[in-house]
């Protein structure tokens, strides 16, 4: 069904086809009343039939719509019109973040964070409202021109009932983006939309979906057995803390992952700021293989697998035919094979049979925390040789072993008399750190280094310290720190002189993009020039090719045209001129009216004769801002100037 040119909700002009998903069409409509455009989803109408699903599609839009966040699309309106229901929201100029990763493949780790913060902190919101999305992925993630990241579609995913999903044969969403516990059939919450939020950050850094297979059947069982490649394996320049993050998000076991959204933000944020710091918090299960876990939707585990086998028998049997209707001999050679193979087969199996007993695999122990004796005993006992390494560390007490190679996994066999690697722990290893401020950059780094200390350098503008001096450091002076840790000094570059560029005409977020950019600090001020283009730079405080010192603000002045907006004044002339009608002898009306006159901004908009006794006398004025309104009654004013401000959501005068 196309809408285009319909008028629906008696509000809303469709204008054209923005977009179209599995469960709606996306037009570009006009509100009538507050001439605006937005965005109309309409169902498609394979939905309309199921009453389960139209009732949480209203009660979970509803829900929605009172969510305000700048990160989250904005819910207008809910409504339907001869079976079409629609919901009505914010128009959002940009791309999809799936568009965007189509286009430019691995994504910067700094940028692919900074729309991560956003994500989060709209589902933080959206989970302290009790209100879950179910269907995170780049698709459902706007980025607009100012690079702000709006999520859309918040809990309509819910809406899905069985009846749906079974009489259509889809749902809502995409098997890629699914927690394991959705691609169950199990039951879904917050920490669900957390992992998703995990697979769209995997997908922005590494240009592609952690799990990806032929069928949706083979993708869910992926999420629901299979341990993602680390996505620094396929992208070396994520840092260490951002890898981390992912991981834990994706956690298949709900207790390992982040428990809210903001748990996972706080270390996003961490992570903006300390890349490469060890702060994620993981359990030590992290490193555990995959373990079977009974669930609400276990049954529903197994029809897809069962499906998934079934799909597997058909090609491998479709293949079988195939081959032997091309070559019909083929048959008879693989039976004389066979009557051949048989025996030797039978001999040899015989004789591993025999040898069952002999094998030399060994149970490999757990060595983790514990001594170098008690290791070495028990070493001794499984028939294992060991290779022991002594390190500083400061979480696990001197003597205990801190890691094996090969990682301890229940029941896991190793051969006989082979090499397990351990590292024990030499306890903590206490430095001080030195105080380097104030002194040369060669100096700081030959002081930290001789305090066994790694250093990293760090330049940056001063306007009080020469270039080649340390500006400040972290951690600071005399502070008592693990040998071997990374001491950061800040080095001054001395003061950067920026130059002042050309931005007049330009757009004000283009405009101020290039300024900060430059490193000038951009303040905007608004004035109207009607003969100039909405949104424009008309003025700029510095001159250009003028060079100043990085920081140094900058005022320009961006053209702002208000626009003419409409609104209601309610006159009750009944109550302004005592509504009293008399009559003659004869019943007929005696001055029955008045002569009303109604001003806006000094400009009349009513001059005409009224009865006096009318409660409802209402009129549409029109403007900018905030408008002056007078009324005259038969020449002689009637109370003081009224205003009214046309900017407010309903504007609205009654005057009586």
């Amino acid at each position: 069904m196309n809408l285009e040119g319909k008028l629906i909700g008696n509000r809303y002009e469709i204008l054209e086809i923005i977009g179209k998903g599995g469960m709606a069409t996306v037009y570009k409509a006009q509100d009538q009343i507050l001439k605006r455009y937005v965005a109309v989803k309409v169902l498609r109408e394979e939905f309309t039939t199921d009453e389960e699903f139209i009732r949480r599609f209203n009660t979970e839009a509803q829900s929605a719509a009172s969510l305000t966040h700048q990160n989250i699309v904005s819910i207008y309106d809910v409504g339907n019109q001869d079976n079409i229901y629609y919901i009505v929201m914010e128009l959002i100029q940009g791309k999809t973040l799936k568009q965007i990763i189509d286009e430019d493949g691995v994504l910067p780790w700094k940028w692919s964070l900074n729309i991560a913060i956003q994500i989060a902190s709209a589902l933080e919101v959206a989970h302290k409202n009790s209100i879950v999305h179910r269907d995170i992925k780049p698709h459902n993630i706007i980025i607009t021109e100012d690079g702000i990241a709006k999520v859309t579609d918040f809990g309509i995913a819910k809406a899905v009932s069985n009846s749906t999903i079974t009489a259509f044969g889809t749902t809502i969403g995409s098997v890629h983006y699914f927690s394991p516990e959705h691609a169950r059939g199990g039951y879904t919450d917050s920490k669900s939309d957390l992992y998703s939020l995990g697979v769209v950050m995997y997908e922005m850094l590494t240009g592609r979906v952690p799990f990806d297979a032929d069928t949706p059947v083979s993708i869910a069982l992926k999420h629901m057995q299979e341990k993602p490649v680390e996505p620094i394996k396929l992208n070396p320049s994520i840092p260490y803390s951002v890898n981390k993050i992912i991981m834990k998000a994706m956690e298949k076991d709900l207790n390992l992952r982040y428990q809210s959204a903001t748990e996972m933000l706080k270390d996003l944020n961490m992570a903006l700021k300390n890349p490469d710091g060890n702060f994620v918090k993981t359990s030590s299960n992290e490193m555990a293989y995959t373990q079977r876990i009974n669930t609400v939707g276990e049954e529903n585990y197994r029809n897809i697998k069962s499906n998934a086998n079934e799909e597997k028998e058909k090609k491998k049997k479709g293949r079988l035919r195939q081959f032997f209707e091309k070559y019909p001999a083929a048959k008879y050679i693989i039976i004389i094979i066979l009557l051949i193979l048989i025996p030797v087969v039978g001999f040899f199996g015989t004789q591993a049979v025999l040898n069952w007993g002999r094998v030399d695999d060994v149970n490999l122990p757990n060595f983790v925390n514990m001594t170098k004796e008690e290791a070495q005993q028990a070493a001794e006992e499984a028939g294992l040789q060991l290779e022991i390494i002594e390190e500083f560390n400061s979480e696990i007490e001197a003597g205990k072993i801190i890691s094996q190679e090969p990682q301890y996994i229940e029941g896991y066999l190793v051969k006989e008399n082979s090499t397990v690697k351990l590292k024990i722990s030499k306890g903590e290893n206490i430095k001080v750190v030195p105080k380097v401020v104030g002194k040369t950059r060669e100096e700081a780094e030959e002081e930290i280094k001789a305090a066994e200390f790694e250093v990293e350098v760090i330049e940056e503008a001063s306007d009080k310290l020469k270039a080649g001096f340390v500006i400040r450091q972290d951690p600071e002076g005399n502070e008592e720190v693990n040998a071997g840790e990374t001491i950061k000094i800040y080095v001054s570059t001395g003061i950067k002189q920026i130059t002042m560029e050309h931005v007049i005409g330009q757009k004000e977020a283009d405009a101020k993009k290039t300024l900060t950019d430059l490193g000038f600090e951009v303040n905007v001020v608004y004035e109207e020039d009607m003969s100039k283009d909405d949104g424009t730079v008309l003025k700029q405080s510095i001159d250009v090719g003028t060079t100043v010192d990085e920081g140094t603000e900058v005022t320009l002045t961006v053209n702002k045209i208000e626009k003419i907006k409409e609104g209601t004044v309610n006159i009750n002339l009944k109550s302004l001129t005592g509504g009293q009608i008399d009559k003659d002898e004869d019943g007929n009306e005696i001055n029955p009216s008045v002569k009303l006159k109604v001003t806006v901004n000094e400009d009349t908009v009513v001059d005409e004769y009224v009865r006096k006794d009318n409660e409802n006398y209402s009129l549409t004025v029109s403007g900018k801002g905030t408008v002056t309104i007078k009324v005259f009654i038969d020449g002689v004013k009637k109370g003081s100037d009224r205003t009214l401000n046309l900017n407010s959501d309903k504007p609205v005068l009654t005057i009586d």
